[in-house]
Order: C-alpha cells, then sequence, then structure tokens
C-alpha cells in the first residue's frame, strides 16, 4: 500500500482514521512504485555518535509489523556487537494507534530510557493484540501498572514530547526515507561508503556490521568546548 502525502506542514496528528492494510515488506510513507533502496537525500543524521565506530541507525513505526519482526533481531545485533542503536520515529500515515504509543513512549522514556525502550519492545511483541485506541490504552496502563507507575491524565500538556516525534520524521524526510523500517549501519571516518542500507534484516544485518567494522576508520570523539574566562 502506497501513501501520497501532500507538500504541507507536516502535522503528527493529521492522519486518515481508516486502518490500512500493510504490505508485507513494510509500512510505506512516501509515494514510491517498489522499494529497490533508499534515495539518500541527506546523510547528517547517518554517522555514528561520539565514541563510536559502527552504530545502526533505524527508522520505525510501532504499528508497522516488519518493525515488530525487526525490532528483536536488531536489538540483539546491538547488544552483541556493542554498538550504538540510534532510533527515529518515522509515524505512518493511516496508522491508527503508532502516533499515541510513540507519545507513550517519549513519555515513559522521561521516566528511563530503558524503561521507553522496553515499553517499545513490548508494544512490538504485542502488536497483533494492539487493534484500536483502546487496545493500546489498557496495554499501556497495564505495562505501567506492572512498573508501579500512575500515568497522568495528560502526558504531553507543553507539546514537548510530540514536537520531538514531529522532529524524528522531519529528520526522516530530509534524510529521504520513505518506508519502515529502514536500517543503516553507519561507519565513522570509513574508508568507502560512511553507511550501508540493510535491505534483508534477517540475511544482511550481521554481515553489513562486520563490512562496516572492516571499513571503519578511529572512532570520533566529541569536540571539547572551550572555556571563556571572564576579564576582570
Amino acid at each position: 500500500m502506497i501513501f501520497n502525502i501532500p507538500k504541507t506542514k507536516f502535522s503528527l496528528w493529521s492522519f486518515s482514521l481508516a486502518l490500512l492494510l500493510l504490505p508485507a515488506m513494510g509500512c510505506a510513507r512516501p509515494a514510491a512504485a517498489q522499494f529497490s533502496g533508499t534515495q539518500v537525500l541527506d546523510s547528517s543524521a547517518l554517522r555514528p555518535p561520539a565514541g563510536a565506530r559502527v552504530a545502526i541507525v533505524e527508522f520505525y513505526d510501532l504499528e508497522c509489523p516488519a518493525c515488530a519482526h525487526a525490532n528483536p533481531i536488531v536489538r540483539d545485533a546491538a547488544i552483541k556487537y556493542k554498538i550504538p542503536l540510534m532510533r527515529h520515529d518515522f509515524v505512518i500515515p493511516g496508522h491508527i494507534w503508532s502516533p499515541t504509543a510513540a507519545l507513550n513512549a517519549r513519555w515513559f522514556d522521561t521516566k528511563s530510557k530503558a524503561l521507553g525502550d522496553e515499553y517499545r519492545d513490548q508494544v512490538f511483541e504485542n502488536q497483533r493484540s494492539i487493534y484500536n485506541l483502546d487496545a493500546l490504552r489498557n496495554f499501556t496502563n497495564k505495562f505501567a501498572q506492572s512498573k508501579g507507575i500512575a500515568m497522568p491524565f495528560s502526558i504531553d500538556p507543553q507539546g514537548t514530547l510530540a514536537a520531538a516525534i514531529k522532529a524524528d520524521v522531519e529528520i526522516g524526510s530530509r534524510t529521504g526515507i520513505h518506508q519502515t523500517p529502514t536500517i543503516f549501519v553507519v561507519i565513522a571516518n570509513s574508508k568507502g561508503a560512511s553507511y550501508l542500507e540493510v535491505h534483508d534484516v534477517n540475511k544482511d544485518l550481521y554481515t553489513s556490521i562486520d563490512q562496516a567494522f572492516a571499513m571503519a576508520g578511529p572512532a570520533p570523539t566529541a569536540t571539547p568546548v572551550k572555556k571563556t574566562i571572564a576579564k576582570k
């Protein structure tokens, strides 16, 4: 299923209420006849953080079945290789409950990043039983109760969390992402390409990481902040 997105200012909550059938290969956002790789428009988001030679960058949607399939594979690879996993929300128009799930995950992040990631993992694992917003609400309340946390009446009164999700979607759009999951292995100071796209997470992820380490140079370091001394 392909979605045509008008070139207007993106609003996180302006999604169709119709539940759309999802393609087996992933969840598409912009119009594309057939997925044959991402035409990267801006690679600024495709680089490891300071201190890492190799990292995984993933653009995902919590309601996307292909993302649910990829999630444990990507997570386990990051743990095995001890590399950062840099995930970006890329909310698919037409998905009924994923914007709210993304917002919930960001709220749990404010308690701890580990808790937010556990919520995302649990959403993916239970995705088939989350069929509408009421089911998501019940699932989220049970998750919070299991952690001894009370959900507030409003989890984002200032709109800060929604703005962060919108910023992630805009990063994806600038990068050229048009479906989820889109996964890259990114490389510091590479002897060749600075990123490798993973087309088949089942077959290509581990070999791409091995290839990335063979191509990677020294890890980037954070630029030190110069301290200025006020003159008396």
